[in-house]
């Protein structure tokens, strides 16, 4: 027989043939087996020929760049032989470049039940892939006590903390397995995956290095290569691995919104913007899309725009992701047309959505202010005088998102002697290790740990973090600017570890403060935002202890006033960088003029001068902030009087 068309003369001729296609032309081994499978349904052998042809064509599509045609084949290989790992394994790779997580995580997940063999570990590989997450890990303790060097099993443990968010644990579980077997490729994508959702971008670029070592046109590595370098402020590298990708997967809508927010970081807005309306194009219900050309915030959306969108949430079977991410962009559309009825329909909804998939525990903050106000007096910081590393170099940017602190960040990064980063994590990685917690379940130890550190372990922790942002820092200047907002919270630690370091407080009016973070859909974190009872409880908890760090360490924290800031910018700017011990330069007075990358939903908003305007604009939407007030209370009384 010299084609897969010709009369099969015998099953057994056709099967030999077909299996030796398979070596040398796996799409006329696919043909042939077909050929044999209408005469013989469900023949064993033949469906295993199909399925091996099937996902070794996948293979040969997805190194020609052929990606979304390569997991056609590959799903068709695994609707044959669901058992085959290799092929869960590569097409979850696929599935994640596409910027499918659910279904790369669903697709790794068959691959660790597919590859179990040993049979004491079937039951909890079927417990971890149908979701009975409980029944795996009782079976996983179980079975690590009496084999714990297993490293299947410690693996497939690693796997669980992580869907259960214990990423520290999984971590640990994950370096501990490579330890005990370096080659075990699976098990090192699952550390560089653990890791960078842990923000240790350094570490997990460095294992995604290695694989590619192995691998260098694995799609899951060059995914999670680009997520990577981008948050290490890499940009035009991380574009660049974007555009490999995108010519792989033309098709991938997720991907080209990825590539968007890494070209509008850049300042390469219209690129941004067509990158965005591809990815809408490819996939019209896809709801973070629009969102993502409302944050840019000077974009306007047209009317057949403003009327996709409504067409969409008119649907019964939109998702509830897409659908609050409609919410929160058609609120920016009616905004922009002054209707502030309709726009702040829109934000209640988006924000109801969000704040029902949230934890968000208003009570756990206002526990650390209060444990915060116990543990700093004024005699524990003199108890820890000389404490730290002296090195000036951090400027501390903190306060509530939507403050003004993007603003006082690009300020800074005007001036010669200091660089702008972006909002860094690792200050809030040692607050995590610091605390003991490996479970939201657990009380956190933080920060009364901090009274059994001894200036040695001060030191130490201040070398870590002057170590970790390193990376950070692509210039020689002498300062650079960490604008984590949330840090606000850990005053007494930066001032601990970092005594010389200088901290810059940006405040607003708590109404506008307060409603245009309740009106922004951040990307991660920032759970407090999605209710007005919780934005004002917060930046209530938030001015209580900063009064109190005015109180105990005086004159320690530099406080900007957003409204003073648009009143009189060049007044306001001299005392910034008086504080941070700068000379005056005329660059922060045109701090628009600046093409830095820039990370945050101000992103756009800060390459143009001072907007007055938005100083007023949370009036629009007084009528509905009355919970608001009411959960300000005291913060909101003769502001800014009380600051």
């Amino acid at each position: 027989m010299s084609g897969a068309n010709e009369p099969v003369g015998s099953l057994e001729v056709a099967l030999e043939h077909a299996s030796q296609l398979l070596a040398v032309n796996p799409s006329l081994a696919i043909e042939q087996a077909e050929e044999i499978l209408k005469v013989v349904p469900g023949h064993t052998q033949a469906k295993s020929i199909l399925a091996t042809a099937c996902y070794e064509r996948g293979r040969a599509l997805g190194a020609e760049g052929q990606g979304e045609a390569a997991v056609a084949s590959l799903r068709r290989a695994l609707g044959v032989a669901p058992d085959l790992a290799d092929g869960w394994r590569l097409l979850g790779d696929h599935l994640s470049a596409m910027g499918d997580t659910s279904g790369a995580a669903a697709a790794y997940a068959r691959h660790i039940k597919a590859s179990t063999r040993d049979p004491r570990l079937l039951a909890p590989a079927a417990a971890l892939c149908e979701g009975r997450l409980a029944v795996a890990e009782t079976l996983l303790r179980a079975h690590l006590k009496q084999f714990p060097t297993d490293v299947a099993a410690i693996r497939m443990f690693a796997e669980l903390a992580a869907r259960l968010g214990r990423l520290a644990d999984a971590e640990s579980l994950l370096a501990r397995c490579l330890e005990l077997a370096p080659d075990f490729t699976a098990a090192r994508h699952n550390y560089a995956v653990v890791l960078h959702r842990q923000a240790k971008s350094v570490d997990a670029l460095r294992e995604v290095d290695r694989l590619l070592g192995g691998d260098s046109q694995n799609p899951g590595y060059r995914s999670l290569q680009a997520a990577s370098l981008a948050r290490l402020g890499e940009y035009e590298r991380a574009i660049a691995t974007y555009a490999g990708l995108l010519a792989d997967y033309p098709g991938q809508p997720k991907l080209w919104m990825s590539q968007g927010h890494a070209l509008k970081t850049a300042g390469r807005r219209a690129e941004s913007i067509e990158a965005y309306r591809r990815s809408i194009e490819l996939e019209p219900s896809l709801g973070e899309a629009y969102w993502s050309l409302a944050n840019l915030k000077t974009y306007r959306f047209t009317p057949a725009e403003i009327e996709a969108m409504a067409t969409q949430l008119a649907r019964s079977d939109l998702g509830a992701e897409d659908r609050l991410h409609f919410h929160f962009a058609l609120g920016k559309a009616m905004e922009d047309t002054g209707n502030h009825a309709a726009a702040f329909a829109n934000y209640a909804e988006g924000n109801r959505l969000r704040r029902a998939t949230l934890a968000y525990d208003a009570d756990e903050t206002s526990a650390l202010v209060r444990r915060a106000q116990a543990l700093f007096t004024p005699d524990f910081f003199a108890a820890r005088r000389g404490s730290g590393v002296p090195a000036p170099d951090p400027i501390f940017v903190v306060g509530l998102p939507r403050s003004g602190s993007t603003l006082v960040e690009q300020i800074l990064a005007s001036h010669p002697a200091v660089e702008g980063t972006m909002e860094l994590p690792d200050l809030l990685g040692l607050v995590r290790e610091l605390s003991g917690r490996t479970r939201r379940s657990q009380p956190s130890k933080y920060p009364d740990a901090l009274a059994e550190l001894g200036p040695e372990a001060l030191r130490t922790l201040g070398e870590r973090y002057l170590a970790q942002t390193r990376i950070q820092r692509k210039s020689d200047r002498p300062f650079f600017i960490d604008k984590m907002p949330n840090n606000w919270a850990h005053v007494g630690l930066i001032h601990l570890i970092l005594p010389n370091a200088r901290i810059v407080d940006t405040r607003r009016h708590p109404l506008s403060c307060c409603f245009s973070a309740f009106k922004q859909h951040f990307a991660r974190g920032q759970g407090f935002t999605y209710s007005l009872e919780d934005v004002g409880r917060y930046y209530r908890d938030y001015a209580a202890l900063m009064a109190h760090f005015d109180s105990v360490l005086p004159g320690r924290v530099h406080r900007v006033i957003y409204e003073h800031m648009v009143a009189d910018t060049e007044t306001e700017i001299r005392r910034l960088l008086a504080h941070c011990g700068l000379e005056y330069d005329e660059r922060c007075l045109h701090f628009y003029e600046n093409d830095r990358a820039v990370r945050t939903a101000s992103s756009e908003q800060v390459r143009s001068p001072i907007f007055r305007d938005a100083v007023d604009h949370w009036r629009h939407y007084e009528p509905w902030l009355g919970p608001l007030r009411q959960a300000l209370g005291p913060a909101l009384d003769g502001y800014p009087d009380t600051v």
